[in-house]
Parts: structure tokens; C-alpha cells; sequence
């Protein structure tokens, strides 16, 4: 343990041959396209102590690695040697690491798409059958410290009447303050336990603004790509409103993240995003990947199919999704686009006539379990079980839905790695 190393290690010798830490390191530096980074350092002054190939390299090994915290990550470049053999034995802070990281959010998930060719070039993506899928993921939000429309009106008021209640004390104070502080300060300064209510109140005073504009403006249409309706303005793809016109007692903003929705699970409910990805049954390779607020799953599957085309050159012959993703419109599509759907049918509305849908049932019926609908729970679901359970995502790290997008598109990318260093191997 006391003796010295006569000559320093090299970082290709803390990891064994083949390990994935190599594989990760050698295909950023060789095989993916970091302008858009690099572009982002265009003096000598103030240039980066840490090379951006780096970065990037432990970014992506990090989540390849299930680490997603940046101290946690920074904590790995100290003690564990895999880390030490991506970075060269470099230890970059972890405010350094979420810098870098909020920063070039942007450039970071567009690299989903050369990874996705690496693994087309690498003959992992046929485009045979596509299984569409979705998962909730937590935000970084409670839905605790959401406040519905009904509650917002009522606590207004009260606050409102207790703040004013509270600044007539704090006038009345003004001498005994004076005194007490002495004439450094003025001693009419709003207490802390005032500013709290006051801060609170303002706060309120704003999301009960942000529902009552989104009322008032034309309902947002489901498959739009910005955050869409507010919890509890939209029912059964139906806008919801007051009888004046405003929003319902029900609807929901959060004050944490505003961007999130209420996401209905298993469990109950979570405060959260609605994350759907597209993936190759051939290889468990994520050929598209998509992320939105609403809870609605059908309105995301036509543009998860184009998104292949466009990525992939070509649509897939076949696609599966589960009974969110089924309706007429959707059936129409693929129908248009020569692609054989494998969706069950949903619940219909009272009076609606849904003939393809009906159709795809009794297609799937006859089938049974030799349908190729079978392949869907094998193909997608298995991907979510690795991000959320093998790899421990949950819940999100930033907030706002442009960065959880580049936060979702981030772990697809290293999903897509981790496939494609397994075919290597091979």
C-alpha cells in the first residue's frame, strides 16, 4: 500500500479491455459530430479547463451507469476507476458537471440522432415491427404543492385580508423598531414572516392569472407540442370551463414546475411528464423518442411514426401500440401510410361509430396469441423497466418541459449506447 508508482498509470489500464467505459469514451471522441459544443467556445479567454469531448463522454457513460445527480456524478470521477478511465483521471466539480450539462442541454439531445445512426450503420435497426409505447415519469415537483382554481380564489382572499392585517402592524411598529435596530437601519422593513405570505400571495395571484388567460384564449388542440391544457381544463379530449366562461374550481397549476401535469398511474396519481419512445423489435433500439405534458397517448403515435421516416429514411412495416394509442384518426394513418397497425380497440364514446377499431379487434381476436401484437409488451415495455428500474431514473433532475425533453432525449441516447456497445462486443 506505501509504495510508489515509479511511472503514473494510463487511464486505458484502470479498465479492462472491452469495458464499456472505453467503448463510450472511443465513440464520442471518433464517431460523433460535437460542432454544435465546440461552437460554443469560440475565444482562447475563459476557454474550458475540462476538453468538451470529455464532458460529454461522462455525461453519457453516466447515464449509461444509472448516476444522474451531478455531485453524485462528480463523487464517481473520485472514487470508482471506470469513471477515472472516461475522464483520464480528470475531477471536474459538480458544479462544473451541471453547467456544462444546463448549457448545452440542446446539443446534447441531438446527439439521439447520431447515435441512432451509428446503430443503423451497425445493422441494429430493420424497421420490421416497431413497438410505440409511454410511461409517466415523475417531475421534479410535488403534486402536493399543486393548488387547484376553487382553492387559489379562497386562499386569495384570506391571505390578502391577513397581509393587509399585517402591514398595518408593521406601520404601527415603525418607532419600536426604530429604536430596537438602531440607525443603521430604517426599522420599517418588511419582516421576513411578512414577505413569506406576501411572496405566497403573489404567487398564487399568478397562477390564478395563467388559468383564467388560458380560459379565455381557444382550447389548445391535444397533439400541439408546447405544455397544452392545465390539469382539470381538459375531460375525455374535451375543454372543460366555468359557467362565466373561466376556468373550473378543478383545474390545477403547479408551483414547482408549471409545465407538469397530473399523470394518472397504477398507484394513484403523480405530478409528472408523459414520456413515449418508439423502439425496433429487432434490437430493443429506440428509432424515436417523444416527450409531452398531457397525459393523452393518441395524439403522440402519427408523429413517433413520421419521426421514424424521418430519422430512419424509411417507416416500419408494422407497428404495435397499447388501447391509449387506438383511434379512428390513428388507424386512418397508418392505413395511409401502407403500415400494418396492430392496436387494440379502446372504449368507445356513447354514439360513436368506430369501424376500424372494431375491425382491429376482430382481427386481433382471430389471431390470438400468435398475433403480432404480442411482440409489443416484449419490445417496448422492456426498455422503460431498464431506464426506470435496471438504471434507477426517477424522477427528473431539471424542470420546464424544453430541458426534461433534452433530459428524456439524454437517456435515450445512452439506452442506444448501451446497445450498441453490446453488438460490438459480440
Amino acid at each position: 500500500m506505501d509504495q510508489s508508482w515509479l511511472l503514473p498509470p494510463s487511464a486505458h489500464e484502470l479498465v479492462p479491455p472491452g469495458h464499456l467505459a472505453h467503448f463510450v469514451r472511443d465513440t464520442v471522441r471518433e464517431a460523433l459530430d460535437l460542432s454544435a459544443i465546440l461552437a460554443a467556445f469560440d475565444e482562447e479567454r475563459g476557454y474550458p479547463p475540462y476538453r468538451p469531448g470529455m464532458m460529454v463522454a461522462l455525461l453519457l457513460y453516466a447515464c449509461c451507469r444509472g448516476v444522474y445527480s451531478s455531485r453524485q456524478i462528480a463523487r464517481a470521477c473520485e472514487e470508482r476507476v471506470d469513471f477515472m478511465a472516461v475522464t483520464g483521471l480528470q475531477r471536474p466539480d459538480f458544479r462544473t458537471v451541471a453547467a456544462f450539462r444546463r448549457r448545452h442541454l440542446p446539443a446534447l439531445a441531438d446527439l439521439f440522432g447520431q447515435v441512432l445512426r451509428l446503430c443503423r450503420a451497425a445493422g441494429l435497426v430493420r424497421l420490421g415491427h416497431v413497438a410505440i409505447g409511454g410511461t409517466k415519469l415523475k417531475a421534479n415537483a410535488s403534486r402536493h404543492k399543486a393548488m387547484s382554481y376553487g382553492r387559489m380564489a379562497q386562499a386569495e382572499a384570506a391571505l390578502a385580508a391577513e397581509v393587509s392585517r399585517w402591514l398595518g402592524e408593521a406601520e404601527a411598529a415603525d418607532a419600536e423598531e426604530d429604536a430596537r435596530h438602531g440607525p443603521d437601519r430604517r426599522g420599517d422593513e418588511m419582516p421576513d414572516w411578512v414577505a413569506d405570505k406576501a411572496r405566497r400571495l403573489a404567487r398564487i395571484r399568478a397562477a390564478k392569472a395563467a388559468l383564467e388567460a388560458e380560459a379565455a384564449a381557444p382550447p389548445a388542440p391535444d397533439g400541439e407540442d408546447g405544455p397544452g391544457p392545465s390539469s382539470g381544463m381538459r375531460r375525455q379530449g374535451r375543454p372543460l370551463r366555468a359557467k362565466g366562461g373561466g376556468p373550473p374550481n378543478r383545474a390545477q397549476r403547479n408551483f414547482t414546475d408549471p409545465h407538469s401535469r397530473i399523470q394518472p398511474t397504477r398507484d394513484g396519481f403523480m405530478q409528472g411528464y408523459n414520456a413515449q419512445a418508439a423502439v425496433d423489435a429487432e434490437s430493443q433500439v429506440i428509432v424515436a423518442q417523444r416527450l409531452v405534458s398531457g397525459p393523452a397517448d393518441h395524439p403522440r403515435l402519427v408523429p413517433l411514426i413520421d419521426q421514424v421516416r424521418d430519422r430512419c429514411g424509411r417507416r416500419p412495416r408494422e407497428v404495435s401500440a397499447d388501447a391509449g394509442f387506438c383511434t379512428e384518426a390513428n388507424l386512418a394513418a397508418a392505413q395511409e401510410r401502407r403500415i400494418a397497425a396492430y392496436i387494440p380497440s379502446g372504449r368507445a364514446r356513447h354514439g360513436e361509430a368506430k369501424p376500424l377499431a372494431m375491425a382491429m379487434a376482430a382481427r386481433l381476436r382471430r389471431a390470438g396469441r400468435r398475433s403480432r401484437y404480442r411482440l409489443r409488451k416484449q419490445t417496448v415495455e422492456p426498455v422503460f423497466g431498464q431506464m426506470k428500474h435496471a438504471r434507477g431514473f426517477r424522477p427528473f433532475l431539471l424542470r420546464g418541459l424544453d430541458k426534461v425533453r433534452g433530459e428524456w432525449a439524454l437517456l435515450c441516447t445512452a439506452h442506444n449506447l448501451l446497445k450498441l456497445a453490446r453488438a460490438a462486443a459480440a
